[in-house]
């Protein structure tokens, strides 16, 4: 059988994308988690409902905060729908909720998610089928409760979703270009790269802007869900109004201005015209200046700044030499960028060697499914 939670601390999982544990780790020891533990694409930590709220709102490098409610052993696949549907789901949901299932599988009897998310969902609606004579409806894209079930193994972990929409999603993001990158990386890239928030920053080849209005947002501390409308805790049976609001207000209080200016260029105009429209979105177009140039033909915006760039890596946008292009930038940077200190991020592991440039340091991230490197390069 499965073990109830207490209900005013509960062990709770925040996850993440492959690299930057370590980030979200220290942003949930902030904001006050105890217990706080380094897994692979997640951390788990101990809190209650107002970290919850807090875990949501202002840790950036996450991308669900997820509530576990009960586990139990698996050693058939019939236990699956036994101990799913033994569950008092009454307690969280009525006939007329809506829900979805989100399943993961590892080393376990079952081979196939889909199917997992199909055998729960089915226990959890023949268990109101029986009880009231009539059952929640499936709502993929914005239920009423989102439910993780995590197989690893021969032990299943049944969890709320508290996100709702996964938290790289902040509510800013008007127009993209090709290839934009994930909020949380492009926070996470911020925070790995150690700037200190006085220093200039300059983005190169910004695109849609998210690395300078992720680093924007949290040099004037401005919260990650200050955009978005809603998180899945929202639509709890005890969803608190008024602790939430009080959890937000205080979060918000901390706004401060800006203390430095931000630079970004992109060689394709519509890029900068998208990146104005989220700026202008977010009230950061004071704090930002754009113009449309490419990296080799711009001028350093201040002496002794810090470059912070995504650039094109190939895979996602085809560039004809790639060689070429690391060497076109290696070149930049030695001619143009002297006192600068300089972070790039690329898959294309064997290509960015001819930047050129030793780098004094390289940090292993995933963007998706691409193992990529994070690499500093200072220029005396």
């Amino acid at each position: 059988m499965y073990t109830l939670k207490p209900p005013a601390k509960w062990p709770l999982l925040a996850k993440t994308i492959s690299g930057l544990e370590p980030v979200l780790a220290k942003e949930l020891e902030s904001l006050g988690a105890a217990d706080v533990k380094v897994l692979k694409r997640a951390v788990s930590f101990t809190g209650d409902q107002i970290l919850l709220f807090k875990a949501n709102y202002c840790c950036r490098t996450a991308l669900r905060i997820l509530k576990p409610l009960f586990e139990f052993p698996i050693n058939e696949q019939q236990d699956l729908y036994n101990n799913i549907h033994n569950y008092p789901w009454e307690d969280l949901l009525t006939p007329d909720s809506s829900l979805s299932i989100d399943a993961v599988i590892s080393y376990t009897v079952f081979t196939n998610s889909q199917f997992v998310a199909q055998k729960s969902k089915d226990a959890i609606v023949d268990r109101f089928r029986s009880k009231f004579d009539k059952r929640p409806s499936v709502d993929l894209e914005n239920p009423d409760m989102r439910i993780n079930v995590h197989l690893f193994k021969n032990l299943c972990t049944v969890s709320l979703d508290s996100s709702g929409q996964s938290l790289h999603k902040r509510g800013y993001r008007r127009s993209t270009g090709p290839a934009p990158i994930n909020e949380v990386l492009a926070a996470g890239l911020v925070q790995l790269s150690g700037w200190d928030y006085t220093t200039p920053m300059f983005d190169p080849m910004c695109g849609s802007g998210t690395l300078l209005i992720e680093a924007a947002m949290l040099a004037k501390s401005i919260p990650c869900g200050y955009f978005r409308k809603e998180f899945g805790f929202m639509r709890w049976k005890d969803f608190d109004r008024d602790l939430w609001l009080q959890v937000k207000a205080g979060a918000d209080d901390r706004i401060s201005p800006l203390r430095l200016q931000l630079f970004g260029s992109d060689r394709a105009e519509r890029a900068i015209v998208s990146a104005k429209e989220n700026l202008a979105f977010t009230g950061l177009s004071d704090d930002v200046h754009l113009q449309t140039c490419s990296f080799e033909d711009s001028e350093p915006p201040v002496e002794n700044g810090f470059i912070l760039c995504n650039p094109p890596y190939d895979e996602r946008i085809r560039i004809d030499d790639t060689i070429a292009f690391n060497k076109l930038i290696g070149d930049t940077l030695k001619r143009k960028f002297k006192g600068y200190t300089a972070w790039f991020i690329s898959s294309d592991l064997e290509s960015i060697k001819f930047i050129g440039l030793k780098p004094s340091r390289k940090i292993v991230v995933f963007n998706g499914p691409l193992e990529c490197r994070f690499v500093k390069f200072e220029l005396y």
